[in-house]
């Protein structure tokens, strides 16, 4: 696991892998609970200690299944979740953020990002994250669903430097940011989270999982088509993804797939399946 570890981009004891777990649509049934917080803790135990959360998510259910799931074991994980844009500055960020943190069972947030870009300014935002680090409420604080030019404008204000990641859509049939956001937040060393990087459940997860190029790759290297997917996206530095975490079944295929090796044919064969973009495109966002 250790060629996958992303200690260099975010301080923290331990190494963080560059898979982690994601928690999107749980919380909303209070029927598989059980199985979610069981899902997460065996995530923990394999290593998977980034578990990314958010407000919005069951409007704050994920929360109350990652604190049961962490309880006792807060040390382990490096923690993230996201505040909604429209409470992203002055006493609004300061209540949100402790919501959380009441929702999680914990007094800190490693990591608390702005969900996507509202009408607070980045100034307010950036204050607001700045106190709530100097209270030691969060550790560091980045963003979510920002597209170049709009990480171009936070990085030119006072403590938009300070930024610690972007997290945007990023999968095999969603290539846009390769073209320049990717490359934009390289060469800051800034990581990237990659959401959703399977695709969301539906049509073009379903094409993903059932491509022939993916398939065959998969079929030689005796894993699934998951794994394959899950390989690529974390093939360059920098990029970490956090699948969803809902079963211990897929917890436990996100994790062998750590140490999963794509060859450079593979790569080719992928990118003539799923040709990264020749000019700039939307960021593509679910």
């Amino acid at each position: 696991m250790n060629s996958h570890q992303l200690r260099y981009f975010f301080s923290h004891p331990s190494p963080i892998p560059a898979i982690g777990q994601g928690t999107w649509y749980m919380g909303e049934n209070a029927a598989q609970r059980r199985q979610e917080v069981a899902a997460l803790q065996r995530g923990i135990d394999l290593g998977l200690t980034l578990i990314d959360t958010a407000e919005m998510y069951a409007e704050g259910g994920a929360e109350h299944v990652v604190g049961e799931a962490i309880r006792g074991r807060r040390d382990e994980v490096y923690l993230v979740s996201k505040v909604y844009p429209w409470n992203a500055g002055g006493q609004k960020a300061q209540a949100a953020c402790e919501a959380s943190l009441k929702r999680l069972g914990t007094d800190y947030l490693d990591l608390y990002l702005l969900h996507w870009r509202g009408n607070i300014p980045f100034e307010d935002t950036i204050a607001a994250m700045e106190s709530l680090m100097a209270q030691g409420k969060i550790g560091r604080w980045g963003v979510s669903n920002l597209d170049a030019d709009d990480m171009q404008s936070l990085w030119m204000l006072q403590g938009g430097k300070e930024c610690a990641t972007n997290q945007v859509l990023y999968h095999l049939g969603s290539r846009g940011i390769e073209y320049d956001l990717l490359p934009w937040c390289a060469e800051r060393h800034m990581p990237v989270m990659a959401y959703c990087p399977l695709a969301q459940a539906g049509r073009l997860r379903d094409d993903l999982m059932n491509d022939p190029v993916v398939n065959a790759i998969a079929r030689d290297k005796g894993i699934t088509a998951a794994q394959v997917l899950l390989a690529w996206v974390i093939r360059r530095p920098g990029v970490l993804a956090i699948p969803k975490a809902s079963t211990i079944k897929h917890v436990e295929e996100n994790a062998a797939a750590l140490d999963v090796k794509l060859t450079a044919q593979d790569i080719e064969q992928l990118d003539a399946a799923f040709p990264p973009p020749g000019r700039k495109m939307p960021l593509d966002v679910v």
